[in-house]
């Protein structure tokens, strides 16, 4: 517990930087959704899915120098397993992460009251089972997309925040009414707790992890062990 906090006090810098991306980006999705229900429609499930990936690229090209731009816990799990980030700040992260996307949505709520259940991920019709092979899917391309676009050398320079960020916008605009397309415990977590919405929570920590490390066993095998990324 004392390496714990140690550690989190130590790279305070980057562990705030990540607390208020993942704050913005929940507070722009999830305020995006509420705004949909409370405007009858006017943002649309298009705009919805714009504004999370706008928002993504944005705070990647704003805040990727100083913290790295993970805003998800998946991410940082996936970056650890293959070589990318320490150990030690997996934890300090991943609770900035969630401290970030919980006062998003209480200042939502606060905010805009208890509408568009705060912009909560919840399966079509109760069927978790499609949802979690969706969204492992889901996590999958888009980490396969960070590690192409933001982690290997030999990508273009520059593109990482478009790329990424199209990804995010292109999945939630098609999966979206299916699953919610978190790819992202965070983002799940924030409408969940401060909204009581708890059903098939697990489903959107599960599978963005496991999507995730999916995505980094397949990405190894294609750059000989992530050696290629790193010349």
């Amino acid at each position: 517990m004392k390496s714990f906090v140690k550690e989190f006090f130590l790279f305070r810098q980057e562990v705030l930087a990540e607390a208020i991306g993942t704050f913005t980006l929940v507070f722009a999705g999830t305020g995006a959704v509420m705004v949909n229900e409370l405007s009858q429609g006017a943002v649309t499930h298009v705009g919805i899915s714009f504004v999370f990936g706008a928002v993504v690229a944005a705070l990647i090209y704003s805040i990727g120098h100083l913290s790295g731009a993970h805003f998800n816990p998946a991410v940082t799990l996936a970056f650890w397993t293959s070589g990318f980030f320490p150990r030690r700040r997996v934890l300090p992260y991943i609770l900035a992460q969630s401290i970030g996307a919980i006062a998003a949505s209480a200042t939502l709520l606060i905010s805009l009251g208890k509408v568009g259940n705060l912009g909560a991920t919840l399966p079509l019709d109760n069927n978790w089972l499609q949802s979690f092979v969706l969204e492992t899917i889901l996590t999958f391309i888009l980490m396969f997309v960070i590690f192409g676009s933001g982690l290997d050398r030999r990508a273009p320079i520059g593109f990482a925040g478009l790329a990424i960020g199209l990804t995010v916008g292109l999945e939630a605009m098609f999966m979206g009414p299916i699953t919610g397309a978190s790819m992202n415990p965070a983002r799940s977590l924030g409408p969940a707790l401060i909204g009581g919405i708890w059903q098939h929570h697990w489903v959107y920590w599960v599978a963005p992890i496991l999507g995730a490390q999916l995505a980094v066993l397949i990405y190894s095998q294609l750059s000989n062990g992530f050696r290629d990324l790193r010349e």
